[in-house]
C-alpha cells in the first residue's frame, strides 16, 4: 500500500529542501546532517555497552527520557552496509526516532567482511539479541517484547534470526521469542549476487545451502512482521525481495503488514524516521503502529501499566 495523499502534497511543498538534504544524504557521511539535527532530550543513551569480548560487540541503548517505567517495548535495529560497513552511532536518529515514541531502543555493532564472512554477522546479532532479552529489564524494557529491526543488509540479518531457528537457537533462544519483526528495504532473495564487493560475503559462487531467508518461509515462520520497502530502490529490487517475501509468508499463513513507499528510495526511506525528513514518508509511523498492535494483541503490559524502575541520568554519549 502507497503513503497518503498527505505526505505527497508535503512533497510539492518540501521539494526545496528535499533537495539540500539529498545532497547531504550522499556526502562522505551520509547521515552525519542527520544526527547532527537530532533533538538530544528525548532519550537517554547509554553507549559502548559490552554484548560480547570483541572489539565490535558493543552496542548502544536510547531509553525514553521521562519517568524510568519498566515494561517498555523493546527493538533491537541492525543497521545496513552491505555487510561490509556501518557503525553503530551513525543511527543515532534512528534510536531518537523510536525512543521518542516510548520504544526502548538497541542498536549494536557485528563484525564486518573482510574480518568474517557469512554466517559469523549472523552468530554475532543473535549474541546482542541474547544479550538483550537477559539484560534489558535493568533499563525498563519488557523481554517479553522485543522486536527485531533491520534495514538492508541488517533486514537480511534480522529475516535469518526470525526466520531461521539456528541463530537464536544457539543461545538458548527461537524466533518464536520475538514480538515481531520489522524489514525495510531489505535483500531475502539475491542470489546469484551481481554486486561484486558482497559476493566473497557469500562464498560466490559456493553459496551456503539455506542462507535465503525465503528458504525458511513456511518452515515455523509465524512471528508477525512489517516489510517496508520504496518502489523506487536501485539498490535492491522491492519487487523480487519484499514483495517476494511478502507473498511467500501470506500464503504460509504468517500474519504482518506490508508497505511499499514513493518518494523515497533506498537509503531515504531509514532516513525518513529522522525529524528533519519524516514529510517524506510515514514509515516510521507505521513501523510505531505494528509495534503497538502486536504488543496489544498479544496482551502484554506497556510502560504506562508498569512499575518504575532505576532513576535515569542522561549521558553525552560515552556511556553510563
Amino acid at each position: 500500500m502507497d503513503e497518503s495523499p498527505v505526505f505527497r502534497r508535503r512533497r510539492r511543498w518540501w521539494r526545496p529542501l528535499f533537495s539540500v538534504y539529498a545532497l547531504l544524504l550522499a556526502a562522505c557521511s551520509p547521515v552525519g546532517a542527520l544526527n547532527a539535527l537530532t533533538p538530544q532530550r528525548s532519550f537517554v543513551l547509554d553507549a559502548a555497552v559490552a554484548y560480547g569480548s570483541g572489539e565490535r560487540e558493543r552496542l548502544d541503548i536510547y531509553q525514553p527520557s521521562g519517568p524510568a517505567m519498566a515494561g517498555e517495548p523493546v527493538v533491537v535495529f541492525l543497521y545496513g552496509g552491505s555487510w561490509n560497513s556501518g557503525r553503530r552511532e551513525e543511527y543515532r536518529f534512528l534510536g531518537e526516532a523510536l525512543a521518542s515514541a516510548g520504544v526502548l531502543t538497541v542498536i549494536p555493532d557485528y563484525r564486518l567482511y573482510p574480518e568474517v564472512t557469512y554466517p559469523s554477522f549472523l552468530e554475532d546479532n543473535a549474541r546482542a539479541v541474547a544479550w538483550v532479552f537477559q539484560h534489558i529489564h535493568r533499563y525498563g524494557g519488557n523481554p517479553q517484547n522485543v522486536f527485531l529491526m533491520g534495514h538492508s543488509a541488517g533486514a537480511y540479518n534480522a529475516a535469518m534470526l526470525a526466520l531461521d531457528p539456528r541463530w537464536l537457537g544457539a543461545r538458548g533462544l527461537s524466533p518464536a521469542s520475538l514480538r515481531g519483526w520489522i524489514g525495510l528495504a531489505g535483500p531475502y532473495d539475491f542470489y546469484p549476487i551481481t554486486y561484486r564487493n558482497v559476493r566473497p560475503i557469500f562464498h560466490h559462487p559456493d553459496y551456503p545451502a539455506r542462507s535465503q531467508p525465503v528458504d525458511f518461509v513456511g518452515d515455523d515462520s509465524q512471528v508477525p512482521v512489517f516489510l517496508g520497502a520504496a518502489r523506487h530502490d536501485h539498490l535492491v529490487d522491492p519487487k523480487r525481495n519484499t514483495e517476494g517475501l511478502a507473498t511467500l509468508l501470506r500464503g504460509a499463513g504468517t500474519p504482518g503488514v506490508e508497505r511499499i513507499y514513493t518518494g523515497v528510495g533506498h537509503q531515504t526511506l531509514i532516513g525518513a524516521f529522522a525529524r528533519t525528513l519524516r514529510w517524506m514518508a510515514p514509515v516510521r509511523q507505521d513501523v510505531l503502529r505494528f509495534i503497538a498492535q502486536e504488543s496489544q494483541s498479544s496482551g502484554v503490559r506497556t510502560a504506562t501499566a508498569a512499575a518504575p524502575v532505576a532513576s535515569r541520568s542522561r549521558d553525552s554519549g560515552s556511556g553510563r
